[in-house]
């Protein structure tokens, strides 16, 4: 049996009075490869950032996703996820600027850390 949950936020730009918005500028074409570089593992599909991670089960699964809830919140920027039993699928994508900006990679630094802090 597979059980397939979809949660999707709405990944915008931080509303906060004092928080410049230099982050939610679509980038371009140029800057979007040399920023797939810093991101191993994440790939281009469309207009948005994915990964898909596997663990041992559901539990570690929802766990991880749990885990993602801070660092969105703080960054004001939120992630598309697709759980699959024991995998997620996050994907990254900046709406209201059509397309990716330097918000989405860096929501994808930290969450390969949380990635890598959770299996060692």
């Amino acid at each position: 049996m597979i059980l397939a949950v979809c949660l999707s936020f709405s990944a915008g730009t931080p509303t906060r009075g004092s928080e410049t918005f230099k982050d939610a500028a679509k980038l371009t074409s140029g800057q979007i490869t040399q920023q797939l570089k810093t991101v191993p593992g994440w790939q281009l599909e469309g207009q948005q950032l994915r990964h898909t991670y596997e663990f041992e089960n559901f539990v570690e699964a929802i766990a991880f996703v749990n885990l993602l809830v801070n660092p969105a919140e703080s960054l004001g920027h939120h992630p598309d996820l697709m759980i699959n039993y024991n995998r997620v699928t996050v994907s990254l994508s900046s709406h209201d600027a059509g397309g990716l900006t330097q918000k989405d990679f860096d929501l994808a630094k930290t969450i390969s850390t949380i990635y890598q802090k959770k299996i060692n």
